[in-house]
């Protein structure tokens, strides 16, 4: 706006124009990113190579420059943007951390800054290395990525399922059951915790000084199990044992009013709100009562034909107090019921189909939308919509969520009504855009959960597991949870070695003034708290390029072998490098062995007991040797020349994969008899690779630097020497992204019994910070997703009307090509989020029905 051009270099800023030229020194520093401040340009933000955000003033009268200020103002994550918004609030957009939105002060803070962050939005780019692990030894993974770059270098744990932070935890064998009672109606917290035992009650309140002790309902029965408790109105407390309903005030705990089960029979389950008390007696017979001030009246009795499982009345209507709708599970002929409240008529009969019967039932409301959940006694659960007027179930869903019996329990987080469900495989049940999602809570096996919403402890679950009582609040309920390991150094390379329970990371930290050199390190971390324990220094210019945790043959220990580059300024590629093997003793890196190489070392696998390395164009095996003194090194075996840089290596059996940096992908094979490496077959295309994986025997998988995935198989039946030669390419696709690493592993729990436990996956991590999965179908499977995918993408528009064929077409300089043999997850996944009129649109090209379709498309879901 005031004409000319401002010119930032790394020592100087220069305002240049016909008539002025002004110039003031700064500190040397690399710009990376500016916003304009003022829309007369008089002010300018900029953000440098350290995170340094600094405020430039062109000081004018009129049109005319009079000179230039620069101030700084304080330290935000690396600017790849910077938008001034308004209001002194500035959006500092990063490619290298996370984003933040900052507020400018006037007065700067006790540390000299005048930036206030006020958000941070996760990113995890750059993704430059990961590594899948199960740190809570429960069978699911966990993804530890190196994240960031520079001084907004990190650890970030990725895993999927929400945790339970514990505050409190107890000894107790053999709970059957807990609820959590208030000693008012309108007490905002929770007093008592009931736990019940096969042949006792006992109750738990918090006393003052915040510990769980035991105490007393004198109005309760506490020699007996106790089947239900609830607050009710008027101050009351309800409990449900198999003789008696009794009614308790809250205040002075005494017994106001108690029903008796009739003689010869007695109360198997029973469910209650805070007006009414449902119960199921042995022979089938069904009693509803109702709670006044001080009175329990029986209002209605049924008969039924067979023997009741379990109950339910939580209201979900307009009354949060009363219920017009009964949820009735029954033996014998397995079906789900509803009656309706006072009269007890039934209006539904769901015959539930198969042999087990529904454990546990549940009336709820989600976004609005009511629901019945039945969860069955082998860990599927059933999901209905129930429409409130007259009781119809429709829209039925189910889905396996462990192997065990289920029980269901509502609590609130956040005021937003979710339902956990305790079996062998805990899940939280919750509602986004209209849909249910189930997600796993990070704990082994739950009994039994109820909310304890405490003033010590607010918002906080009880629950029983495994002969104890844990009192803990939940995570933020949603599908992943990232957790933080800021490091200030830029992590390139991570591995995990389970039986010292380490990470060792290869690192490097720049240093603060430019003429001091980067210094490189090996770090070992604790890989539950992820403090540093150990360091190991690198050389000078040495750099870590790759890692691995490993055992040789004849020696039963456990190494972590490191492969490091010299990288001079005067050379193009590194001359010289050092393979060291090292051994975690008491937390501490110890060296065991090293040895120098010829090149850098890109790469290393362990391979049949020995250490295969690539190190610049070759291939190179190493055995592990014991010297005479007792001391072992690292030998030479054989090798194998011929490529241009050997980058990325996957080793399976005798068969070792080659990623090379131009020459695609190529297979070796290694020959015992003759102890050598010879090539069985290679890709004769071009790629410049950026990562590869084995999927399976015949089948390698690869990314490239156009942002492409593709898969060659080995034709092992070919006819002549060429063909067998070959590697032939069987798919193609367009990712969009830059792939640093593939792994195998999962971020979910696979159970054995589900279609989906089968699935092969491989996880692979991008430059822009996305986490992918790519999964291995049958090929039924893959037919019928084709051709719902084809379906798909007439009935969704891509963004901006651009054909979704021709963003996925496999493309680089040479060529395009449609893709093949890789579906598109996400556009398949969007089939339940569309409306019903669109998903019958759908389902009326497939010729399959829309429930049959959401069903398969769901499982799909639960693979990543």
């Amino acid at each position: 706006p005031l004409c000319g051009v401002l010119i930032v270099g790394e020592e100087t800023i220069v305002y240049c124009s016909a008539n002025a030229f002004k110039a003031i020194p700064i500190r040397p520093s690399i710009t990376k990113a500016y916003g304009r401040v003022d829309a007369d340009g008089s002010r300018y933000l900029l953000g440098d190579h350290a995170g340094l955000l600094h405020l430039l003033v062109i000081t004018h009268e009129k049109e005319k420059v009079t000179g230039l200020k620069i101030e700084l103002l304080g330290e935000t994550s690396i600017a790849s943007t910077i938008s001034y918004l308004d209001n002194a609030v500035v959006f500092i957009g990063s490619s290298y951390g996370d984003s933040q939105l900052i507020k400018l002060n006037l007065q700067p803070d006790a540390k000299g800054s005048y930036v206030e962050v006020l958000e941070r939005f996760v990113n995890l780019g750059p993704i430059v290395d990961f590594c899948v692990v199960d740190l809570e030894r429960q069978g699911q993974g966990q993804v530890v990525t190196c994240s960031g770059a520079y001084k907004d270098g990190s650890l970030r744990v990725v895993r999927n399922g929400i945790g339970i932070n514990e505050q409190a935890s107890v000894e107790l064998q053999g709970i059957k059951g807990m609820w959590s009672l208030r000693s008012s109606t309108d007490d905002p917290f929770d007093t008592f915790l009931v736990v019940s035992f096969i042949s006792e009650t006992r109750i738990l309140a918090m006393n003052l000084e915040d510990e769980l002790e035991e105490t007393e309902i004198e109005g309760f029965n506490s020699q007996v199990q106790t089947l239900f408790c609830h607050d009710a109105v008027y101050n009351q407390l309800v409990q449900v044992t198999s003789s008696s309903v009794r009614l308790v005030s809250s205040t002075s705990r005494e017994l106001r009013n108690e029903w008796h089960a009739p003689s010869g029979y007695s109360v198997n389950v029973a469910t209650a709100n805070a007006t009414q008390v449902l119960l199921a007696t042995g022979g089938g017979h069904l009693v509803y009562l109702e709670i006044g001030d001080g009175t329990l009246t029986e209002v209605k009795h049924a008969q039924l034909e067979y023997e009741i499982s379990c109950l339910d009345i939580n209201p979900i209507g307009e009354n949060s107090n009363y219920s017009h709708l009964a949820a009735v599970g029954m033996w014998t002929d397995i079906s789900v019921r509803i009656f309706s409240l006072p009269e007890l008529n039934l209006i539904t009969k769901e015959q539930l189909g198969g042999e087990i019967i529904p454990r546990s039932v549940l009336l709820c409301s989600f976004e609005g939308t009511s629901y019945l959940l039945c969860a069955l006694g082998d860990g599927h659960l059933l999901n209905f919509q129930v429409n409130m007027s007259n009781g119809e179930l429709t829209d039925r869903k189910k889905v396996s969520l462990g192997t065990q019996p289920i029980t269901l329990r509502t609590f609130s987080s956040k005021n937003t009504t979710h339902v956990f469900a305790s079996s062998d495989r805990p899940t939280v049940i919750y509602s986004s855009n209209k849909k249910l999602l189930y997600s796993n809570v990070n704990l082994k096996e739950v009994g039994h959960m109820c909310p304890f919403n405490s003033a010590a402890f607010p918002d906080s679950l009880a629950i029983a597991k495994e002969g104890e009582l844990t009192i803990g609040t939940i995570d933020d309920i949603q599908k992943l949870h990232i957790r933080t390991i800021p490091l200030g150094e830029h992590a390139r390379r991570i591995c995990h070695q389970e039986q010292s329970r380490t990470f060792a990371i290869c690192c490097l930290k720049n240093q603060s003034s430019a003429d001091e050199s980067e210094m490189h390190f090996i770090r070992l971390l604790d890989d539950q708290t992820l403090e540093c324990i150990s360091t190991y220094p690198l050389d000078t210019f040495e750099y870590g390029c790759s890692i691995l945790s490993c055992s040789f043959s004849d020696d039963t220990n456990v190494y972590y072998c490191v492969g490091t580059a010299y990288v001079l300024p005067e050379e193009n590629e590194p001359t010289k490098g050092r393979i060291l093997v090292f051994i975690v003793e008491d937390g501490k890196l110890q060296l065991i062995a090293e040895k120098e190489t010829k090149g850098a070392v890109y790469s290393l696998n362990a391979f049949n007991g020995k250490l295969l390395a690539a190190i610049n164009q070759k291939i190179q095996l190493y055995k592990w040797m014991l010297r005479e003194d007792g001391s072992r090194e690292i030998q030479t075996e054989c090798g194998h020349h011929g490529h241009i840089l050997a980058l990325y290596v996957k080793t399976r059996g005798d068969f070792i994969v080659v990623g090379d940096l131009m020459k695609s992908i190529s297979l070796l094979i290694y020959k015992h008899e003759e102890g050598a490496i010879e090539e069985r077959a290679r890709d004769y295309n071009a790629n410049w690779m950026s990562a590869v994986e084995i999927l399976d025997d015949d089948t390698y998988l690869g990314a490239e630097n156009n942002f492409n995935l593709f898969t060659v198989r080995k034709n092992s039946e070919g006819a002549t020497d060429e063909e067998r030669g070959r590697l032939e390419v069987i798919g193609e696709y367009h990712l969009g992204e830059f792939v640093n690493r593939f792994r195998h592993g999962s971020l979910v729990m696979r159970l054995p019994d589900s279609e989906v436990g089968q699935i092969q996956t491989v996880i692979f991590g991008t430059v822009n910070g996305a986490i992918g999965v790519i999964a291995s179908l049958p090929h039924d499977q893959y037919v019928f997703l084709e051709k719902l995918q084809s379906n798909l993408r007439k009935v969704i528009k891509g963004v901006g009307g651009l054909s979704h064929e021709q963003w996925r077409s496999f493309n680089n300089e040479k060529r395009t090509a449609e893709a093949k043999n890789f579906l598109d997850g996400d556009l398949i996944e969007s089939f339940l989020d569309l409306s019903r009129g669109k998903m019958e649109e759908v389902s009326k090209g497939m010729g399959v029905s829309v429930e049959e379709l959401s069903k398969r498309v769901e499982e799909l879901t639960r693979l990543h």
